[in-house]
């Protein structure tokens, strides 16, 4: 009776066992599922998806969905799609959001942003439901010199026909800040532009910044105007102290040309009074041999003495002439 037992259980476990292989490979409730739903489908197609290794719940429950919606899809399109490396079950929701939102939009351009690497379920929800970009605040300078910064909300609607190829979101927020920078530097002056704000966005709008973008710009507002720095007298006193440094350094060189040319007057002057030193000291050499050969007599000689003594108190008068006519200015 005990070997009975026990070869009932392993008969029982191994019953077990097969019929837990037969349902994992044989998607048996999938495929019930599936004709409950309307979806045809046979038990082989299924176990062919397992050999080929895709998950059949992947490409049947989105079927499902999509015979339920009317869209018309087939299995091999979604198998192919899988196969491809896309999302089968996002594709098929932005197909059914597209029909309910009257949006002609076809399986062959779905798969092909989806495999784009593009959310198609987000580009369709934009489509209906458009989205707000917020820009970074963007500094722009007004002829008067005057800083203005920006900050503008662009309303974008996700363009289907040129997801595929299209630029995204930071080209559109490159291009308005553009925009924005020109205006307002083109503007007379920044109470201009604080005084219109709508003159940026009807400015930028009107440029069609949306062109080969992913999408299509209903409208730009502007969000926040603030006022500045003054650039222009900021440049202005850079300038002014840049030419001041030019000045002084030029200032700085005729200086020292000027003690270079003094100090070669006083190098001048000293060689000057060498040589007058010099033949001062030959004068009395030259008398002297005047004297022995006989050119110049002894009543000579004390004339010229003479000459310079009277010279000598002629200069000696006038120079206290000056110093009385000093005092007496004073």
């Amino acid at each position: 009776m005990e070997n009975a037992d026990v070869q009932l259980l392993v008969i029982v476990a191994l019953v077990v066992i097969a019929v837990i292989v037969f349902l994992s490979f044989f998607p048996f409730m999938l495929w019930i599922s599936a004709l409950a739903s309307g979806v045809r489908i046979s038990i082989i197609t299924l176990v062919a998806m397992r050999l080929r290794r895709v998950i059949p719940s992947r490409i049947v429950n989105p079927l499902i969905k999509a015979t339920k919606a009317g869209l018309g899809l087939n299995i091999n399109q979604l198998e192919s799609h899988f196969l491809a490396g896309g999302n089968v079950d996002r594709v098929v929701n932005a197909l059914i959001a597209a029909q309910r939102a009257n949006i002609p939009l076809v399986f062959e351009r779905a798969a092909a942003i989806d495999l784009a690497g593009r959310d198609v379920l987000q580009a369709v929800q934009m489509s209906v439901n458009p989205r707000v970009i917020e820009t970074p605040i963007v500094a722009a300078v007004a002829k008067d010199g005057i800083e203005v910064k920006v900050r503008a909300r662009v309303t974008v609607r996700a363009n289907i026909e040129r997801l595929v190829g299209g630029a995204g979101e930071e080209t559109i927020i490159a291009r308005v800040g553009e925009g924005i920078v020109t205006t307002v530097g083109s503007s007379s002056s920044h109470k201009a532009v604080l005084e219109n704000p709508d003159l940026i966005s009807r400015t930028v709008l009107g440029k069609g910044l949306d062109a080969g973008t992913a999408f299509e710009i209903l409208s730009i507002d502007i969000a926040d105007v603030d006022v500045g720095k003054n650039i222009g007298a900021h440049l202005q006193t850079e300038q002014a102290e840049a030419d001041k440094r030019i000045a002084q350094a030029k200032a700085e060189e005729r200086r020292a040309m000027a003690v270079a040319q003094e100090q070669e007057m006083k190098a001048r002057v000293v060689e000057m009074r060498a040589k007058v030193v010099e033949a001062e000291s030959e004068v009395p050499l030259a008398m002297a041999d005047a004297l022995k050969a006989g050119k110049m007599g002894v009543m000579d000689y004390m004339n010229l003495k003479n000459i310079e003594a009277d010279t000598q108190m002629r200069g000696s008068i006038g120079r206290q002439g000056d110093t009385r006519g000093d005092e007496e200015k004073r």
